[in-house]
C-alpha cells in the first residue's frame, strides 16, 4: 500500500470524499466508487496487465493499494497514476484564499479538485462520448470501449487499429465514431500530443490556456461544452461548463427563471481564472451531504 499526504502542491488541504465525488466521470468504467464506503476502484493497464487500484482516504492520507505483486517499476507508474488521477501536483490554494469569506463558496476548501483520468487521451474520449447523448448512452459506449481494452480503457493504437464498423456496430457511437478513431489514429502516429497539454507550472498554465482551448475546439467533436469540460481536468479552471444539466441547476439555485449563458458567466467572472471551478462547485454542492472531510 503506497501512503500519500492529502495535500496539494500549496499545502492546501484534499478532501478524498468531495474529490471522487467531484464529477460524473468517475463512475465511469473502468473505475467503481462505493458510495457507502467511500472507495474509488479503478483498472488501469500496467504494463502487459490490467491491474486494479484501490484508493481510500485514513488520517489525512491517500491509501493506495494495488492487486497483486507489484514490481518497483509497477509501483512508480501507479504512483505517477494517482497523482494525475486525484491532480495532486495542482495548486488550488490562492483559490482557497479567494474563497474564505465568500457565503457561496467558503464550504468548498479542500473541495474542487475533478479526478481526471491516467491520460488526457483518456479524457478527450470519455467527454465526447458525453456529448449529445443520455448517460446510459455514455455508460454504454464508454462500456464497450474497456471490454474492447481487456478491462482498462484502450490506447491509442488499439482504436487506431479497431475497424470502423465496430464503433457503429458494437459501442453504437454514432457520428462519435469516426471522431474517435480519427483523434486515435492521430496520437499513435505521433501527429496529436494531448498529454502535452497538461500544464507543468503555474506559470505555464496561466501561458498556455488560450492555446489549448484552441486545440481542444480544433479536435473532431470537441465543441465549447467538451472543451471547456476537458480543461477544468487539466486544470484550467476559466471557462465554465454551460450544458443542458449545468443551466436548469443554475436556474433553480438562483431562484431565477431565465439567465443567457453570458448572464451566468458574468455572475462567475469575480473568480477570475477560477471562475469556471467556482460555478462548477456552486450547481454540484447539493451532490452530497455532510461529507466527512478525512478518514
Amino acid at each position: 500500500m503506497m501512503k500519500i499526504p492529502l495535500v496539494g502542491a500549496g499545502g492546501e488541504p484534499i478532501s478524498f470524499v468531495r474529490t471522487i465525488f467531484s464529477h460524473g466521470l468517475p463512475f465511469l468504467s473502468p473505475g467503481h466508487i462505493d458510495e457507502a464506503q467511500y472507495v474509488y476502484d479503478l483498472s488501469v493497464r500496467i504494463g502487459e496487465r490490467v491491474r486494479r487500484l484501490r484508493f481510500t482516504s485514513n488520517d489525512g492520507e491517500l491509501q493506495v493499494e494495488i492487486d497483486g505483486r507489484a514490481s518497483k517499476a509497477d509501483l512508480r507508474e501507479a504512483l505517477r497514476i494517482t497523482r494525475r488521477v486525484f491532480r495532486l501536483d495542482q495548486n488550488l490554494a490562492p483559490f482557497y484564499a479567494m474563497i474564505a469569506n465568500d457565503p457561496r463558496l467558503s464550504w468548498a476548501i479542500g473541495a474542487g479538485r475533478l479526478i481526471a483520468s491516467p491520460t488526457v487521451f483518456e479524457d478527450v474520449i470519455k467527454t465526447i462520448c458525453t456529448t449529445n447523448t443520455t448517460w446510459a448512452g455514455t455508460r454504454r459506449m464508454i462500456g464497450a470501449l474497456v471490454e474492447l481494452g481487456g478491462g482498462a480503457f484502450p490506447d491509442a493504437e488499439l482504436l487506431a487499429k479497431t475497424p470502423q464498423r465496430w464503433f457503429a456496430d458494437v459501442a453504437r457511437m454514432g457520428y462519435r465514431g469516426p471522431y474517435v478513431k480519427a483523434i486515435a489514429k492521430d496520437v499513435h502516429a505521433g501527429r496529436l500530443d494531448l498529454e502535452a497539454m497538461l500544464p507543468s507550472t503555474e506559470r505555464e498554465e496561466e501561458a498556455k490556456e488560450e492555446a489549448v482551448e484552441a486545440a481542444l475546439r480544433a479536435l473532431p467533436g470537441v465543441g465549447p461544452y467538451a472543451a471547456a469540460h476537458i480543461m477544468q481536468l487539466l486544470g484550467f479552471h476559466h471557462q465554465l461548463v454551460l450544458d443542458s444539466a449545468t443551466r436548469p441547476k443554475y436556474l433553480e439555485i438562483t431562484g431565477k427563471k431565465r439567465a443567457a449563458d453570458k448572464t451566468i458567466v458574468r455572475d462567475f467572472k469575480r473568480y477570475g481564472p477560477y471562475a469556471g471551478l467556482a460555478f462548477w462547485l456552486f450547481i454540484t454542492r447539493d451532490w452530497i451531504e455532510d461529507v466527512p472531510f478525512e478518514r
